[in-house]
């Protein structure tokens, strides 16, 4: 199942890293934010990422890293994620293996701006939250006995179209780039 979620994502043009504990999570996130000349970071504050010490990559990085709570109003925010942040990072709720498809749960947490909005989109996804198909996914969302979510974004690699005179386009109605850090063994 592994093997087959890694080969759908780079199909699709998507790159992936794998770690096993959320330390070496850090250190890969600080790695590409270098190569990728990230600055500017803006983060999820889901279960996923709250795992992962920020601050410690913030300094390490020098990337300044922020949330939406860190702005006074959802103009602000939405301003910062469209015109400043590089990348933003969220967990995943779940990994579809046989599409290489990233699963989000939006709430107050995993704000949709984050994933869609920045050029470079980059998903923590812990092994535990792979399965195999959609319907197991879909089966997962709706079974709990919580509220509904109010959004749910499935996302297939990094934005594509094609709608224009048929020649194919990166980063049209979201991120232009998609990286995947695997969390675990």
């Amino acid at each position: 199942m592994i093997d087959d979620f890694i080969k759908e994502i780079t199909d699709q043009t998507g790159e992936v890293y794998r770690v096993k504990k959320c330390d070496e999570a850090a250190e890969t996130l600080v790695n590409i934010a270098q190569e990728k000349q990230i600055i500017k970071l803006i983060a999820s504050t889901d279960s996923v990422i709250r795992r992962i010490d920020l601050a410690g990559v913030a300094a390490k990085s020098g990337i300044e890293i922020r949330t939406a709570g860190d702005f006074k109003d959802r103009d602000a925010f939405k301003a910062y994620a469209f015109e400043h942040a590089d990348a933003g990072i969220t967990g995943v709720d779940y990994g579809v293996a046989e599409s290489g498809t990233l699963c989000l749960v939006h709430d107050e947490n995993q704000p949709r701006l984050v994933s869609l909005a920045p050029l470079y989109h980059i998903a923590l996804l812990p092994m535990k939250h792979l399965v195999p198909t959609y319907e197991q996914a879909a089966a997962q969302i709706f079974s709990t006995n919580a509220a509904l979510p109010s959004q749910v974004s499935f996302i297939t690699g990094p934005s594509m179209t094609a709608d224009i005179q048929a020649t194919s386009f990166k980063g049209m109605h979201g991120p232009k780039h998609l990286i995947v850090i695997l969390l675990g063994c």
